[in-house]
């Protein structure tokens, strides 16, 4: 059998006694990822991104191992929750205008020491301020830098749009109005370049594109690389004790580890390795993470239809966006109807091997968003089921 074929028996007797729709994590293939994020990380600590695992008990299986240390997280509301659930370093990754967050955030000494906020903007401080609502907790603070790659005088810009900071002046103007501003203190920058993290550089069946994107993104690390390094000895000027310098995300690693600026490394995808983090060059993950559907019709030769799978992920619209059927190997989807919202057909010759009631296995998109979906995972070891662990959604809780 195929390492695949020998999975699918694996997860199959693992979950016979349970009914799909279900999730999964396979906590070989997870452990063994955790494993090759510290050896890309050479030696610096990573922060795991909470919104790629949205399960407690798996961030709490990942820090407990050598050479993870802190949870990014994206949002106020789950940045909270997780400081009063005993996560002691909280990074939250996006500005946020959740007021009553704040005021809870300022009242709080125990909240106020774990938990770092987002900021770019002068703005952004006011809008603290004001919903302090007479709490009086010094409010850590990190500055996001903008990693875009800006070419031809600006004209041409690659990369996400987040921050609007991006020179080093710029940058340190806000740090100053930070260390000015009482009930403040700017203890981190954070600069994630999501168009080499994120976006794979070996495309199947798109040589010429692979080639473009690698060779963007090897400009990209050499200009932010300097450019980071620019920052962070204005911001220093600034702010001498500054606490981190936070970069990288998973489809970077080892790249963003090699610079002298940067202190620790972000990433949370590595762990379940989405289809999304097949296409990459610079390392090879294990699927940690999967959903299983029910056939329940046989419409015909070589076509089974299983129950839902319509889990679209989060970005511009388009097929990679979907989840693909990875067990048995052979099944596609119909180009008619996709994944459907209540029933998926799936063609292919494997088809023809499945009966009513069968587990067909997907992947999803990109990683934490499959949990939006289920309530619980379940952990398997070997061919069986050892634990049994709630989402967010399962503790109650969909942040965004």
């Amino acid at each position: 059998m195929t390492a695949r074929a020998t999975d699918r028996a694996r997860y199959d007797r693992a979950t016979a006694h349970l009914d799909a729709p279900l999730a999964l994590v396979d906590l070989e293939a997870f452990d063994a990822n955790a494993d090759d994020l510290v050896r890309r990380a050479g030696g610096k600590p990573v922060r795991v991104a909470s919104k790629s695992v949205r399960c407690r008990a798996l961030l709490e299986r990942v820090l407990a191992r050598d050479g993870f240390a802190g949870i990014m997280s994206f949002t106020l509301a789950e940045s909270l929750w997780l400081a009063r659930s005993g996560f002691d370093d909280v990074l939250l990754a996006y500005p946020s205008a959740d007021r009553a967050g704040f005021a809870e955030l300022a009242g709080d000494p125990k909240l106020a020491a774990a938990v770092t906020v987002m900021v770019d903007d002068v703005a952004q401080l006011d809008l603290i301020d004001g919903a302090r609502g007479g709490g009086r907790e010094v409010v850590r603070i990190c500055l996001e830098l903008d990693t875009s790659l800006k070419l031809l005088g600006g004209r041409v810009r690659v990369g996400a749009r987040r921050s609007p900071l991006h020179s080093p002046a710029e940058v340190a103007d806000v740090a100053r109005a930070v260390a000015r501003r009482p009930g403040f203190r700017l203890v981190g920058i954070m600069a994630y370049e999501g168009h080499v993290a994120g976006v794979g550089d070996a495309v199947a069946g798109r040589p010429l594109r692979s080639r473009a994107i690698r060779l963007m993104q090897a400009a990209a690390r050499r200009e932010l690389a300097e450019r980071r390094g620019a920052v962070v000895r204005a911001v220093r000027a600034v702010v001498p004790d500054l606490e981190f310098v936070n970069g990288g995300g998973t489809g970077s690693v080892q790249h963003t580890a090699a610079e002298d600026a940067v202190t620790e490394i972000a990433a949370g995808s590595g762990l379940y390795v989405p289809r999304l983090f097949d296409n990459y060059t610079s390392f090879h993950g294990r699927p940690a993470a999967l959903f299983a559907q029910p056939v329940v019709r046989r419409p015909g030769v070589g076509v089974v239809t299983v129950l839902g799978g319509g889990y679209p992920a989060s970005g511009a619209a388009g097929p990679d966006r979907s989840p693909v059927p990875y067990l048995p190997e052979g099944l596609r989807y119909d180009p008619q109807e996709g994944a459907g919202e209540v029933q998926t057909p799936l063609l292919g010759s494997p088809a023809d091997d499945l009966l009513i009631g069968d587990k067909v296995w997907f992947r999803h998109a990109k990683a934490g968003e499959l949990c939006e979906r289920f309530d619980v995972l379940h952990l398997v070891e070997g061919d069986t089921v050892t634990a049994t662990v709630p989402t967010y959604r399962g503790e109650g809780h969909t942040f965004l």
